[in-house]
């Protein structure tokens, strides 16, 4: 039976800080192969290499990934500051336009981490480089040894550590099946001003907007600010997400 097909946005990267490459990192790809069925197709995440209107015509649904570049500050009328770098102004450009895209032709559009923050933005919102640094917030970055490196033990870095309350009888309330979440978080920037058509649906204990769908849309049009992609083969509240934009784009592949 043919699959349906996702498109996986790639991130700027250089190897051996000489050769240009476009990454995407495996655990995406391997959660919509084996939990929404459906084949993983990445493309540059570069406008002067895709072509995104050949590209929709290709795919049944999109995720944007979570990346290690930030969302440019320019993008929500904010001058860039060297602290909050690197930025992949290319990726940028090409997700945004993919947000709003997806959501006018109503293809199942999935964000993870930066890609929530992109559909924010691609609506209006705004971005603060470092959630951490708001009054009353918790420190939304991966856990560091007291050496200030990254934890080495991947369970210990995208192990749960806070919860996330669901608005009761939104998309990830009837989704999931209940008002409360536990998740990992791995960021830096977070939402700020959700943008015109960003709905908030799941809020952290601290009011980080953790969770979002876009007012409107004709299909699946879902972001969450954890990393969801890193174990839905075993976490239930992560596989249900993944399963739910399964069956979105198999409707959509119906449909085209």
């Amino acid at each position: 039976m043919k699959k349906p097909v996702v498109g996986v946005i790639g991130n700027t990267y250089r190897v051996e800080n000489r050769f240009a490459v476009q990454m995407v990192g495996e655990r995406n790809l391997r959660a919509i192969a084996e939990v929404s069925c459906a084949l993983p197709l990445m493309f540059a995440g570069c406008p002067d290499i895709t072509d995104i209107g050949a590209l929709l015509d290709t795919v049944d649904g999109i995720v944007l990934t979570g990346a290690r570049a930030n969302v440019h500050p320019t993008r929500f009328n904010v001058d860039p500051c060297e602290k909050h770098e690197p930025y992949d102004i290319r990726r940028d450009e090409a997700a945004l336009t993919l947000s709003q895209v997806c959501v006018d032709r109503g293809i199942p559009l999935f964000g993870i981490c930066r890609g929530l923050q992109e559909m924010n933005v691609a609506f209006g919102g705004s971005l603060h480089p470092e959630i951490r640094e708001l009054p009353g917030r918790l420190n939304h970055r991966m856990p560091r040894l007291e050496s200030g490196e990254i934890h080495p033990d991947p369970k210990v870095v995208f192990a749960d550590r806070h919860d996330v309350d669901l608005v009761p009888g939104g998309a990830f309330a009837t989704i999931l099946g209940c008002k409360k979440i536990r998740v990992n978080s791995l960021h830096g920037q977070g939402i700020l001003e959700p943008g015109k058509r960003v709905i908030v649906e799941g809020i952290a204990e601290d009011g980080t907007i953790e969770a979002i769908r876009i007012a409107d849309a004709p299909g699946f049009a879902l972001g969450v600010q954890w990393h969801a992609e890193y174990d839905p083969q075993r976490n239930p509240i992560n596989r249900k997400l993944f399963e739910a934009f399964g069956e979105a784009l198999k409707a959509r592949a119906r449909v085209a």
